[in-house]
């Protein structure tokens, strides 16, 4: 097992216990939201998949569970968290490339590339004050701006290839001015806690060079209860097939 940055690591079970990932024991350290993001793409087997960000390989390898035979590649600036990604997929017998890049200076041989379907979970904040946690900061505070990851991934796509985006639910504004004139049948759906809170997510998902209408979804909720009142798990049965057994998000 290849070490965290900072020399600790946990081992993390997602998806039942389908998949087991290593993951940083402090700092960042993903969790539903790339579950999330890897059930609401549409990868289908034979597909090529791009995972900007990838970090320790969560979505792309929950997505390589719930859809065999995937072309999977991951980018991931930490060489560090590269490393867990890699090891990641060779512990869970995925297939997976991961490059050591920044999303703005992809390699040359990386950018002549395309592929069907990009996924990212782009850092939520912007600059300002960072978590003392030097890798959970750089997991989450943007360097590169929402924008910019929104070019990288659609450079990256073949004509009529999909983009899937989670984020902060304000940042929903920012996102469909990225992919306005480049990416069109987009789908929102608002990701809430619990059917009478506002939606803390959107799941966004787009078509490179589509015209399709944009449509606003039913919210996925998250809980069953209306308020957190004691110790365990209170998903819903949407959240529970998704988180729990790989079921696919559908728009």
């Amino acid at each position: 097992m290849i070490e965290a940055p900072d020399g600790a690591t946990r081992r993390d079970a997602f998806l039942g216990g389908r998949l087991h990932l290593t993951q940083p024991a402090r700092g960042y350290r993903a969790g539903a939201d790339a579950v999330m993001l890897a059930a609401a793409c549409s990868a289908a087997p034979g597909t090529r998949v791009l995972d900007l960000g990838c970090g320790a390989g969560a979505a792309m390898l929950c997505l390589g569970v719930r859809v065999p035979g995937l072309d999977l590649t991951g980018v991931e600036r930490d060489p560090g968290m590269a490393d867990l990604a890699r090891d990641n997929a060779a512990a869970n017998a995925i297939v997976a490339r991961v490059v050591t890049a920044d999303v703005t200076a992809l390699p040359a041989a990386l950018r002549a590339e395309r592929f069907d379907h990009a996924i990212a979970n782009p850092p939520f904040f912007g600059p300002g004050t960072q978590a003392p946690d030097p890798a959970r900061a750089a997991a989450r505070h943007e360097d590169a701006p929402l924008p910019a990851w929104i070019d990288a991934a659609l450079r990256r796509l073949r004509p009529g290839g999909t983009l899937t985006l989670i984020h902060r639910a304000e940042a929903l504004d920012r996102i469909l001015i990225g992919l306005d004139g480049r990416a069109g049948d987009v789908a929102v759906l608002p990701v809430a806690a619990r059917a009478d809170r506002a939606a803390g997510r959107v799941i966004v998902r787009a078509r490179k060079g589509a015209r399709g209408p944009l449509r606003l979804l039913a919210p996925f909720v998250m809980h069953a209860a209306a308020a957190h009142l004691r110790d365990g798990e209170d998903l819903t049965p949407a959240a529970q097939a998704v988180l729990r057994h790989a079921a696919p998000i559908a728009p």
